[in-house]
């Protein structure tokens, strides 16, 4: 069956490499370089199994256009979560205090390239897109998007509105970025930008991970609605709103590309009305 088979060689790479990254924690210059790896590796083992299973060209995953696709993601992702900084630096809920750690930054551009290309091959590349042949965008972006966000409950700090937020602003939103664009390179670039921006650079908890200082020494204090207690920004509703709007442009772009697909069983019966008329 090649979900399975494409879910064991993600999950085989996703697990090996968390581990060597984990191994050399404390060690920013290793963890930088481990976690490039990790992304890099993952690319040729998504790309060896999809197309091994399904006997096709793997375009989600094309090398042409993949530069400018992962640049336009990182520049969503760092306005994305730029956005919910300065509305919590407005709101008197977040506090910079000077610099922080340099290394710091550095060690979490591997670890959150390893992360964010990983999940991106594992939820939007075998789970949402293979759901999506048999119940539709909108319910495979659901039911992702759900699983996605119930994935975050086995972090140290999670909480369940942690979970819901991540499952609407992340889960939904990185779906919906692949459902415009038919490619994994976008996702993988907001995914990877988001990440980076809320540790390596704003130096705020990520996914309740007891994430590392990155470059600023800084605080957030208040309300943990707005700014998502412990579990970071990410369960801030200010996040959630955002994540929640650019879903819906995406899905918008979605609808006009014509690459919003429906159920099954409801493209069987459009075909069987077709048919008919043309006799």
């Amino acid at each position: 069956m090649r979900v399975v088979r494409q879910l064991l060689v993600i999950v085989a790479v996703w697990m090996i490499g968390g581990q060597c990254v984990a191994a050399v924690d404390g060690n920013p210059w290793l963890t930088l370089v481990l976690g490039l790896l990790v992304a890099v590796l993952a690319v040729p083992a998504y790309r060896w199994v999809v197309g091994r299973t399904e006997q096709r060209p793997v375009t989600e995953l094309a090398p042409e256009g993949a530069r400018s696709a992962v640049g336009r993601g990182v520049l969503i992702g760092l306005a994305l979560f730029g956005a919910v900084i300065v509305n919590l630096a407005l709101s008197g809920n977040y506090h910079v205090d000077g610099i922080g750690s340099v290394g710091g930054a550095v060690g979490l551009i591997g670890f959150m390239a390893a992360a964010a290309m990983t999940e991106e091959l594992l939820f939007r590349g075998i789970l949402f897109r293979i759901i999506e042949e048999r119940a539709g965008t909108w319910l495979s972006l659901g039911l992702t998007g759900t699983l996605f966000g119930l994935m975050h409950l086995l972090n140290p700090n999670a909480s369940l509105w942690g979970a819901i937020a991540i499952a609407v602003e992340a889960g939904g939103m990185l779906a919906a970025a692949y459902a415009a664009t038919r490619t994994l390179w976008l996702p993988i670039g907001v995914h990877f930008a988001w990440n980076f921006a809320a540790s390596g650079i704003f130096s705020t908890e990520v996914s309740g991970n007891d994430t590392p200082q990155g470059l600023l020494d800084s605080s957030t204090s208040g309300s943990h609605l707005l700014t998502g207690g412990d579990f970071g920004p990410e369960g801030s509703l200010y996040a959630v709103l955002f994540g929640a709007m650019l879903t819906g442009a995406f899905m918008w772009m979605a609808h006009r590309r014509g690459r919003v697909v429906p159920r099954r069983s409801r493209r069987v019966a459009e075909a069987g009305d077709t048919t008919r008329v043309l006799r």
